[in-house]
């Protein structure tokens, strides 16, 4: 290809960013299948003894555990291989889970398919987000993050809710076998076959910067080498620069929100008298608002920034958590839901939109790959913490009240140590930011 077929732009490379959407949407499938079903039936399904909420966690644990290292691996992988291929060996790596839930003797099957669940998860998700950045512009990353997080997580939604009908009338066990593989066999099938290969437009990219810097010139962290060692990246993001560790920490404690809705919410509903199709459809309802909602918050924060979408997404996120537990009813709890998710939709796409602003092309995945390590290392964490509050209270409302606190808290680190990213509103001047 020569440099003008690597033109980006959302409209210009609209098919393979429809063909991305399409992938996105069937990587929350894959896991949404996992977050009405499996935790509201663990005790009579799965063998998982009534009131045991650190064994009920473990499975959450095990996903964000190695999710959190496969992001890492796919970043730095996908700059070597390319992220198609990084993409297709996620989806195969799926292709067992649906069998090991159906076969499933007990409960350490689930969580040795949740394990699997999060290489595919790590992997394929990574490369969708990384690819629509290659080939869509600077100017259009919040609306490109909240077309991929919507396209996402309303797949969350949608198969949770479908997946709940589908145990209901086929048996939990064989309704997320031939949902499963439908969904694996098809991702699978449109990646080998329609998605192309983005990581020419990234090298193109930093090509073109090389000969015209851009006008409004990002806030790049400064005494970086062009490339960087992995172990540099990983500083730089984790703890060198400011800002790149605030979004970071911010990532990792908002993990906490989605780890209580799959591991702990549907249990809470079910104990609190509601049916498992009540369940999907209020477990949903954060999934609907949270996807819907970004795609006007991710096109939001090219216009108004990222900061203030982050910081209020994290404190507003951390109020639905609390309405949980303050109040009864299908209809609070489907609006406190809905409040978590609107917060989550504000900051969601916008974290992810402000790594991509602060770090150069050439490097990129990586810190993208490395962002996504310590924000899905939070599904680890939060599950050990609110399966540790809720046992030690011997009360899941605990845990709602640890992760709201958690999130009061890291939105004033974000707020104290952060700045605004968008290089059109805060661009670099001759002395940038450590």
């Amino acid at each position: 290809m020569t440099a003008s077929e690597f033109t980006r732009g959302i409209r210009e490379n609209r098919v393979q960013v429809a063909h991305q959407l399409i992938q996105v949407m069937l990587v929350g499938f894959a896991i949404g299948m996992t977050r009405t079903v499996v935790p509201a039936l663990a005790e009579s399904e799965f063998g998982l003894e009534r009131g045991s909420f650190l064994l009920l966690a473990s499975f959450v644990v095990a996903f964000g555990a190695v999710k959190a290292v496969m992001n890492f691996v796919a970043g730095r992988w996908s700059e070597r291989i390319g992220r198609k291929r990084v993409l297709a060996f996620g989806w195969v790596m799926a292709l067992p889970i649906p069998v090991m839930i159906w076969y499933a003797p007990d409960w350490n099957w689930i969580v040795a398919a949740t394990v699997l669940l999060g290489v595919n998860q790590g992997l394929c998700w990574s490369m969708t987000q990384t690819a629509k950045l290659d080939i869509t512009r600077a100017e259009e990353r919040g609306l490109t993050m909240g077309l991929n997080e919507f396209s996402g997580y309303v797949g969350v939604a949608i198969a949770g809710i479908l997946t709940a009908y589908a145990a209901e009338g086929l048996g939990a066990r064989t309704g997320l076998l031939v949902f499963g593989m439908a969904v694996v066999l098809l991702a699978l099938i449109l990646t080998v076959v329609w998605v192309k290969d983005t990581l020419p437009w990234a090298k193109a990219e930093t090509a073109a910067h090389k000969a015209a810097p851009p006008k409004s010139l990002p806030r790049y962290p400064q005494g970086s080498s062009e490339h960087p060692t992995t172990r540099e990246v990983f500083a730089l993001m984790s703890w060198r620069d400011r800002r790149l560790f605030a979004i970071s920490q911010a990532g990792l404690v908002e993990k906490f929100v989605d780890a209580l809705v799959w591991a702990l919410f549907p249990v809470f509903l079910v104990t609190q008298g509601a049916t498992l199709t009540e369940v999907g459809w209020i477990v949903g309802t954060y999934g609907f608002v949270w996807g819907g909602s970004q795609l006007f918050t991710g096109r939001l924060s090219d216009h108004v920034g990222r900061f203030w979408p982050n910081v209020l997404g994290m404190w507003i996120c951390g109020a639905g958590v609390a309405m949980v537990v303050m109040g009864t009813g299908a209809l609070w709890w489907s609006v406190s839901a809905g409040v978590a998710g609107f917060g989550m939709a504000l900051l969601y796409p916008n974290l992810s939109a402000a790594v991509a602003d602060i770090t150069p092309p050439a490097w990129r995945g990586s810190a993208i790959g490395i962002y996504r390590f310590w924000r899905d290392l939070g599904y680890a964490i939060g599950a050990l913490g609110l399966g540790l509050a809720a046992s030690l209270t011997g009360a899941a409302e605990a845990a709602f009240w640890f992760v709201a606190i958690s999130m009061f808290v890291s939105g004033g680190l974000l707020f104290w140590l952060g700045e605004e990213t968008h290089p059109r509103l805060n661009p670099a001047t001759q002395e940038a930011p450590a």
